[in-house]
């Protein structure tokens, strides 16, 4: 700030503190100041002025119209015993006093009268700077308190810049955490980001997830409420409905039942109120009034354990109270300072003089005075935050004696800056009654919380601690068996929108809110990854999973092995079959001489079964075409019966569709080649092995060639039905082929239902049946006439048989 910046603002200041002092004569009451060669500021609420919103600003002072406040009154006890505490201790600082100068902050007024005064020298109306921030030096070196956000808000902002030391017992709001605008504010009571995170974790330890905000008007309730929202949503919480209570609010009025209505239309049985004392108390008159209940309310440590609170009428009956609490310190002599202090001729009500302030600050006209039985309680919320202040009164202290070089035993008497007090008292690390005292980088005391309920088994009020916070760690540790929990069954409430899914169901999202779903069964072929509760994925290829999974199955790969007995059968047969095969080759050429004829070509498959099965179609068909050509059309057309004889046709044809089932095969190979394949489709928990040749084109035109040459040997067959015994063949291919024709199609219709592992093992017998047939009808009649009719097998008996025929034409 420059020279000129800092002159404009203390020419604001002074004419204000000119325009405050000015209003009335001072005369300070004994209790409220204290003369000591370093004074100390302190901040309390003596009274509270009712909350309301103001068009225009207003002086509130702080008077017997206003109500009485007893936990601002302990606080004030607080600071004044801790001061003497330590004038009476020759360790802490020796050969140095400690005096006072104490004010009652009812209002905003009143706070920021009581701030100015504080900057002002002792006797003056104004701030008077000589020389630059660095070398202002008001009669108070430090300020206690005070303790609501609003109140420290205000004044930090105008102490900040001279970097007067702000010790607040009591304002633990978030804004405050900004060092850059507030640097010479401290507190002894953790930042609200901490209770913040305890809040989180206790609505996590319970699984509650469906919940309401209500929050205070003010920069504790609203940055509270804000801050946490924004937690519990990244943690999954939902957050159904979210309000804010105004200072204006009085209980029962329409805008607190309209507020009511929509806490109970969001169906939350779990509400975070996150309020001081004051909003909180219009807030649960108004719920008692709605006579809503059966509802866990999550209390923040301003109103956890605040009388102010739990005195509300009908209160017991709106369900069960969780909160968050300052643990509860205790000020060893506090109580018995309050107590000698009514004795010391306090007790009787006595006048004061017209116009006088019975505190640096209070305009009153008659002061407070309290007997041994009517002065203030001294209960377990108002000892806890005494002792804040308390801590807050030392910390200047040992700062005052690190600065002063007390610890040789003697204090220096110097002019201190405030700025230098600010350092000194940032480092300080000490134990006060076994409680460590240390500031971290915002400028918050480390503490922990306990975790609190209310009880009302008894006659009387009271709470339980149920659990703990640590101060270095986020973390809970809770006894849940000392909670009472609201209804007959005394179980943990549930606070969800939705119930949680069985397993293997996915979340579908109705509405806004993620919390609110329906349950969807994941779909064979996919799982639910508990991870992503709102997506079924996808299992990999060589994965399956049953409906409604939670997990993926690896495939079980399945092929045809050589060691199954289906295997073991079918390798049999073809041995079997091959040494068939090359015997009845064997024979056909040891009896090469004989009438019966013989087809080498069909003996040699050393290919591919169609090219070899082509081959042997060719020669049946060519075989009958002759036998039907040379019988019956060989004298109508004789030109081309010798020019069939003289080109060889029988050769050249079974040449020509042979080589034309080769070019097929071929063209098959290279075009749709038969590649290994891993076949996914057919059986959600198998990997079948197998060849792609069965769905390729190449294959049904090979196929198609092969039924074709079946055709036309079946046709020449059947015209030859009437040739001589010895060479119509008719029964013999038909048998043969119709045989091939029932074990293709036999083939195709199972593989058009069937796809396992098995399948091959049917294309194999497919095959064999069909060389078996065309075996059994073609080969095996001429070895039984080779073998067992060699009479038969002569060149006179197929002779006789021609003439015979011969003889029946010519008689037809």
């Amino acid at each position: 700030m420059s020279l000129w910046g800092v002159r404009l603002v203390s020419l604001q200041l002074s004419l204000s503190c000119c325009w405050a002092f000015s209003c009335h004569n001072t005369l300070s009451s004994p209790d409220f100041s204290l003369p000591g060669d370093y004074l100390l500021a302190g901040m309390f609420p003596l009274h509270s002025a009712p909350l309301e919103a103001r068009g225009r600003p207003t002086v509130t002072f702080c008077d017997r119209s206003n109500s009485f406040n007893g936990h601002g009154y302990h606080l004030f006890q607080a600071m004044r015993f801790s001061i003497e505490e330590i004038n009476n201790s020759t360790a802490l600082l020796p050969n140095v006093t400690l005096g006072y100068e104490l004010y009652d902050v009812c209002s905003e007024s009143a706070n920021m009268y009581a701030t100015l005064s504080i900057l002002s020298t002792l006797g003056r109306r104004y701030v008077e700077i000589q020389g630059g921030p660095a070398h202002f030096s008001p009669a108070m070196v430090a300020v206690i308190g005070p303790d609501i956000t609003s109140h420290a808000l205000a004044t930090a902002a105008v102490l900040s810049p001279f970097l007067v030391p702000l010790v607040s017992y009591g304002a633990s709001s978030m804004v405050l955490n900004a060092r850059r605008l507030y640097p010479s504010f401290l507190r002894t009571i953790s930042s609200d980001k901490h209770q913040v995170d305890i809040l989180v974790l206790l609505l996590q330890r319970f699984g509650w997830v469906w919940i309401s905000i209500v929050g205070g008007e003010g920069d504790y309730g609203e940055v509270g409420i804000q801050e946490l929202e924004y937690q519990v949503t990244r943690q999954g919480i939902c957050v159904a409905f979210r309000d804010i209570v105004p200072f204006s609010a009085r209980p029962g009025d329409e805008r607190m039942q309209s507020m009511i209505r929509c806490l109970v239309q969001a169906r939350t049985t779990v509400v975070v109120v996150y309020s001081g004392r004051q909003v909180a108390r219009v807030f649960f008159e108004s719920v008692v009034l709605a006579k809503l209940t059966a509802k866990v309310w999550i209390a923040t440590e301003d109103w956890a354990i605040s009388s102010h609170i739990n005195s509300v009428p009908g209160i017991q009956g709106i369900g069960t109270v969780l909160g968050v609490a300052i643990p509860h310190r205790h000020v060893p002599g506090l109580k018995e300072f309050e107590e000698a202090y009514v004795r010391a001729d306090k007790g009787v009500l006595r006048p004061c003089p017209q116009g006088s302030w019975c505190s640096s600050n209070q305009l009153c006209t008659e002061c407070w005075a309290f007997t041994a039985q009517a002065m203030p309680t001294l209960a377990e919320f108002s000892m806890s935050s005494a002792y804040k202040a308390y801590q807050a009164v030392y910390a200047v202290a040992h700062g005052l004696h690190q600065l002063l070089g007390c610890a040789s035993g003697a204090c220096s008497r110097g002019r201190v800056y405030p700025w230098q007090l600010l350092e000194q008292i940032r480092k300080v690390n000490f134990l006060l009654h076994k409680n460590a005292v240390t500031f971290n980088d915002d400028g918050s005391t480390l503490s922990n919380y306990d975790i609190i309920t209310w009880d009302w088994s008894g006659p009387n009020w009271t709470f339980r601690v149920i659990g703990s916070s640590s101060p270095f760690s986020v973390s809970l540790d809770i006894n849940t068996t000392k909670i009472r929990w609201h209804g007959n069954a005394n179980q943990v409430p549930t606070s969800v929108c939705s119930r949680d899914c069985p397993e293997g169901h996915q979340r579908v999202i109705i509405g806004f809110h993620h919390c609110c779903f329906e349950c969807v069964p994941c779909e064979a072929g996919t799982f639910l990854n508990k991870s992503d509760p709102y997506r079924c994925r996808p299992c990999g290829k060589e994965e399956w999973a049953p409906e409604r999974s939670e997990t993926c199955f690896p495939r079980i790969v399945v092929f045809l092995t050589w060691h199954e007995p289906v295997s073991l059968v079918l390798l049999a047969a073809n041995t079997l079959l091959l040494v068939v095969v090359a015997g009845t080759a064997g024979l056909f050429a040891w009896h090469l001489d004989t009438p019966v004829p013989t087809l080498p070509t069909c003996l040699l498959r050393q290919g591919l079964f169609s090219l070899g099965f082509a081959i042997f179609l060719s020669c049946l068909t060519v075989r009958s075409f002759q036998l039907v050509f040379i019988f019956k059309f060989s004298a109508r057309l004789p030109t081309f019966f010798r020019a069939w004889v003289q080109n060889h046709g029988a050769g050249l044809f079974v040449m020509i569709s042979s080589t034309t089932q080769l070019l097929i095969c071929l063209v098959w190979l290279a075009v749709w080649t038969p590649l290994p394949t891993r076949e996914y489709k057919h059986f959600p928990q198998l990997v079948v092995l197998g060849c792609t040749e069965a769905n390729s084109l190449g294959f049904m035109l090979a196929f198609t060639y092969n039924g074709l040459l079946s055709v036309s040997a079946f046709a020449c067959s059947y015209l030859g039905k009437d040739l001589p015994e010895n060479y119509s063949e008719a029964k013999c291919v038909t048998f043969s082929l119709l045989l091939n024709f029932v074990s293709w199609i036999a083939f195709f219709t199972m593989a058009t239902v069937y796809q396992g592992k098995y399948l091959p093992a049917v294309n194999a017998l497919a095959m064999l049946s069909s060389l078996s047939g065309c075996f059994s009808g073609y080969f095996l009649p001429k070895c039984y006439v080779i073998l067992c009719r060699p009479d038969l097998n002569s060149t006179e008996h197929f002779q006789a048989s021609i003439q015979d025929y011969t003889r029946r034409c010519g008689s037809t």
